[in-house]
């Protein structure tokens, strides 16, 4: 019943006014934040509420308003019924404050990172990051906009009254059982809605207007423009401002993707346009076009039944009022200084590929993996040596896209299947939204964090494949390339990282080893004729003192 009612709702939306006001979440600003994560219920239908979790509230989370190169201090309070986490998606942060998988905060505790703002303006958010419950968390309602504000931006002549002239939009869709309860695990995900708003409408001002769009959905993809035909201006990407607004009339947005774009209602006081998903142009082989993968008989249960994924549909009725009391009513013609880094000058390249382990008709249900491999919370997929340039190549070997992101780093796209990216695609990404069978390559710097022990990952943003294993880390380390500094202590260890044997080479006999891991407990080993048996050791980094003649040599080495 209730999809059959979204398809007369999408039916009628030519003609049927929106119901409900946008829901604008509220902000928190200066250098200390006090987030509470709970459970809680919301009216999204008449009859029975539906059981939510929520930051400060009982759905969603306040807007948090960093400035650039301050320091916060976040305290999280876990009151949910569970263990979770919370990831700082797109900021540029230690491994220790990121909020990945490894950084859980157990129920009725609390988490209390710390760090400076490093990153430039732009629209961030934060999410949970629980391995197998992100997506149960994300799609409850933990989902919050984090925005950054620097001086370049703020000497631009932009709208930025939040909730006036400049709106946060999460868009989402959510699946509901016939008690009004949302259901995780459903592909039937028939409800729209932005910012927790079903059928939104928003009063905008008859001027330039800022819309900072957030895919928080779990699989789906948008194909947004405006029902009126105008064009609009995309000014800001992922990470920042672009060097210029890009002019479009359609903007593809992948889950996890962020987007600021401007529209200019000038002079269109009481007209009303709506925003819409114009879901029939997406290519096939996407969640949110007919058909989710390249072979139309791969499918997924309830799929074809929805009726988000078969027709066009109004996202957002635009009403045009009164001007606001100082309108900006030009868009700049520049933005922001954006300088991409140079492939001359990456110090390494490596290549993920994107596929899975599970070919056969009923492919789209996963797994799907990182070469080859599934996520395990104790093997650590790559080693990158602190502060390199690197570039990496993803090859989507799978029928249908994919959203990669990557934490720790802001990257920039170099090709696509070895063409440029558009322009809306020039400026700092953390999230690539891959085609079936396509190849892209993007370059970034592992610069300012450090860590021996602690992870960052990198994995698809459709929350059901992340949870399903489709996520890997990699550890950002100077330790990655010790031998030239162990070679001048006349003691040479490889290979560095090893996956079996770690040998060694002395210029004076060596007479014993002996190997630690980072708690300090010493493991036993045996040195075998200038060679040592690591195969049994757990992927992590392991600290070795090597005693020959001329004393005690130690250093470090990577198991993986």
């Amino acid at each position: 019943m209730r999809y059959f009612l979204a398809l007369i709702l999408i039916l009628l939306s030519s003609l049927a006014f929106a119901q409900n006001p946008l829901f604008i979440p509220p902000t928190l600003t200066g250098n200390t934040f006090n987030l509470t994560l709970q459970a809680g219920t919301h009216q999204f239908f008449s009859g029975q509420p539906t059981a939510t979790m929520g930051v400060n509230g009982n759905i969603l989370a306040p807007t948090l308003i960093f400035e650039k190169d301050s320091i916060v201090n976040i305290t999280v309070n876990n009151n949910l019924p569970d263990s979770t986490t919370m990831h700082w998606h797109g900021l540029h942060v230690s491994p220790e404050n990121d909020g990945g998988p490894h950084s859980i905060i157990p129920q009725n505790t609390t988490w209390n990172p710390s760090f400076k703002v490093l990153d430039k303006a732009a629209t961030y958010w934060y999410h949970p990051h629980l391995h197998h419950k992100t997506n149960q968390h994300v799609v409850k309602g933990i989902a919050g906009f984090l925005i950054v504000k620097d001086a370049e931006e703020a000497a631009l002549n932009l709208p930025r009254n939040y909730g006036v002239d400049d709106f946060p939009m999460v868009l989402q869709t959510k699946a509901f059982d016939v008690n009004n309860q949302i259901d995780v695990e459903s592909h039937e995900d028939s409800i729209f809605m932005i910012n927790a708003t079903i059928e939104p409408y928003l009063d905008a001002p008859a001027q330039v207007v800022r819309f900072r769009l957030l895919n928080g959905s779990s699989n789906r993809t948008y194909f947004m423009g405006l029902s009126n035909g105008m064009s609009f201006d995309q000014i800001a990407s992922d990470g920042g401002l672009l060097a210029a607004p890009v002019s479009l009339n359609r903007l593809k947005l992948g889950p996890g993707e962020r987007a600021e774009i401007l529209i200019n209602l000038t002079g269109m006081q009481s007209q009303t346009v709506n925003l819409v998903n114009y879901c029939e142009e997406l290519p096939i082989g996407i969640y949110g076009a007919e058909f989710p993968a390249v072979n139309q008989w791969a499918t997924l249960p309830g799929y074809g039944n929805n009726p988000l994924n078969l027709n066009n549909y109004t996202m957002l009725q635009i009403n045009v009022v009164a001007q606001t009391t100082s309108p900006v009513t030009t868009v700049p013609t520049t933005l922001a200084n954006v300088t991409p880094l140079l492939e001359i000058n990456a110090n390494q390249t490596r290549t993920i590929n994107l596929g899975t382990t599970n070919p056969g008709n009923n492919f789209l249900h996963g797994p799907f993996v990182f070469n080859g491999y599934g996520f395990k919370m104790d093997s650590i997929n790559e080693y990158v040596k602190f502060n390199d340039i690197e570039v990496w190549t993803l090859n989507n070997n799978t029928q249908t896209h994919h959203p990669f992101h990557i934490h720790d780093v802001q990257f920039y796209i170099l090709d696509r299947d070895g063409n440029p990216p558009p322009l809306n695609e020039q400026g700092r990404k953390d999230v690539v939204l891959l085609a079936p069978f396509e190849t892209v390559r993007f370059i970034a710097q592992f610069d300012d964090f450090e860590s021996d022990t602690v992870p960052y990952m990198y994995h698809c943003h459709m929350l059901p494949h992340e949870d399903g294993g489709m996520m890997g880390q990699f550890i950002v380390s100077s330790t990655v390339d010790v031998e030239e500094q162990i070679n001048k202590n006349g003691v040479k260890i490889f290979p560095n990282p090893t996956n079996n044997y770690l040998y060694l080479e002395s210029k004076s006999k060596i007479n014993s080893v002996q190997i630690f891991d980072v708690s300090g407990r010493e493991l036993a080993v045996q040195l075998q004729e200038n060679k040592i048996d690591v195969s049994f050791l757990k992927n992590g980094v392991y600290f070795i003192a090597i005693h020959n003649h001329e004393g005690v040599v130690t250093s470090k080495f990577i198991k993986k």
